[in-house]
């Protein structure tokens, strides 16, 4: 009796302990299960950071499990498609109770939960790169982006044209709003430009541009998944996270003595540091009506290249990165889900004539930038999914994306893909608009 006892207290308890869901230990995640029935029972789930921790931790990582464990569609991003997409159902059809659903909307809404992730993630992946090949990099981006640009607007509005959608429909009502940035910088702005030019109300023009942002969104989330899969089988063809070879991090050779004066107090720091860029980039997008991710983008860039961040305090921000990207990735998709994807407008989208020309719209635009890529001397599938962020769902769409083909550290090129790409395509659009309109 002793000896059984002995024999489980305390080695196997330990062992179902150690088991996790995400991040979670199974124990734990048993007790929160009942706490949350709990409050949502009593009708009022609380909204603060306490909840949310748990709330999005086990509704995020439980999606993205039942992703990793169905055959073949695991290796395509199956765990970020269940993340975002199960909840987005859920909360449609109202699967979840209301006090929970109004529980994540109201911190998504509220904490600007997406842009701390974002700024954690850019200013920590930019920290950890090499000097010389990061300026390469951002110029050498534009010109798979450009073209992906003008083959998918070009190959969608034919396919379109064929299936008898019409080519000034099949462009302005499908090819660019997959590639205006999302929904926020991108199909609220296109819908505003349309109305003005065109003279129709906003919320009709508003509701024809979402589907095609979902769609497209979705298709190279999974596209994205699938050249993860392909970069296994074929390693020439992938940097597995790097655009270009040569790349190395940086602090090798300081890395060592940084990483010994790497402590919490630093790792605080850079999250401070983070923020703050963040909030600088938040008040020029107030000022100058820039968006506050690039302004961000653009300082951490500049420190970096001028050496104005210290070898530990980069460490610092490199492991910021590591714990957002492993911890906070399948929480927040569970809030984009939740608060930010309407199911509804994703099924709208759902017909064979704009699937089709929606799917043709995006392959092209990866295809292009994985050829385009490999004669730059880049590294074909990593610049083939940062140029798919250019059909993204915006900001949700670049973290959706990049967990899919598990390269998070490309972040900070897929914000240029998906904000100033997005920008400049609702620019030049309502422009010709204008003329033709």
């Amino acid at each position: 009796m002793q000896d059984n006892t002995t024999a489980f207290w305390p080695k196997v308890w330990w062992s179902i302990v150690d088991y996790k869901i995400g991040i979670i230990p199974l124990p734990i995640f048993l007790i929160l299960f009942a706490v949350i029935a709990g409050f949502a029972l009593t009708g009022k789930v609380p909204s603060d950071i306490l909840m949310s921790i748990v709330l999005l931790s086990m509704g995020g990582f439980t999606c993205a499990e039942l992703g990793k464990r169905i055959p073949i569609i695991r290796n395509i991003g199956a765990a970020a498609i269940f993340a975002t997409f199960i909840p987005s159902y859920l909360a449609f059809h109202q699967f979840l109770p209301a006090s929970i659903l109004d529980s994540v909307r109201e911190f998504t809404k509220d904490s600007n939960f997406l842009y701390l992730f974002i700024a954690c993630i850019i200013v920590g992946s930019i920290l950890g790169m090499d000097r010389a090949v990061l300026i390469k990099g951002f110029l050498k981006i534009f010109i798979p982006l450009a073209a992906g640009s003008v083959a998918g607007a070009i190959v969608g509005t034919l396919v379109g044209v064929l299936l008898g959608l019409g080519a000034y429909h099949t462009f302005f009502f499908v090819v660019v709003p997959i590639m205006a940035g999302g929904i926020g910088e991108g199909a609220i702005p296109l819908s505003i430009g349309y109305a003005q030019i065109l003279h129709q109300p906003q919320g009709d023009l508003f509701a024809q541009v979402l589907p095609p942002v979902m769609l497209g969104s979705l298709t190279a989330i999974l596209l994205a998944g699938t050249l993860n899969y392909v970069g296994k089988k074929y390693p020439h063809l992938t940097g597995e996270g790097r655009l270009q070879p040569g790349e190395n991090e940086e602090l090798e050779g300081e890395e060592e003595a940084a990483e010994a004066r790497v402590d919490t107090a630093t790792i605080g720091a850079a999250v401070v540091t983070a923020v703050t860029l963040y909030l600088i980039g938040a008040l020029a997008q107030r000022l100058l009506d820039f968006p506050a991710p690039v302004v961000m983008l653009m300082i951490a860039v500049a420190l970096k290249l001028t050496r104005a961040v210290s070898p530990s305090l980069q460490v610092g921000a490199f492991h910021v990165y590591k714990f957002f990207s492993t911890a906070v990735t399948y929480p927040l998709l569970f809030a984009i889900g939740v608060a930010m994807t309407p199911w509804d407008k994703l099924v709208a989208a759902f017909t064979l004539t704009y699937v089709i020309t929606i799917v043709s719209v995006v392959v092209t635009i990866m295809t292009t930038a994985f050829f385009v890529g490999g004669w730059l001397k880049m590294y074909p599938i990593d610049t083939a999914i940062v140029t798919a962020c250019h059909s993204g769902q915006g900001g949700t769409g670049d973290v959706a994306i990049l967990t899919a083909a598990n390269r998070m550290q490309l972040m900070p090129f897929a914000q240029i893909a998906t904000r100033i790409g997005g920008a400049l395509t609702v620019t030049v659009v309502l422009i010709v608009l204008t003329q033709i309109g």
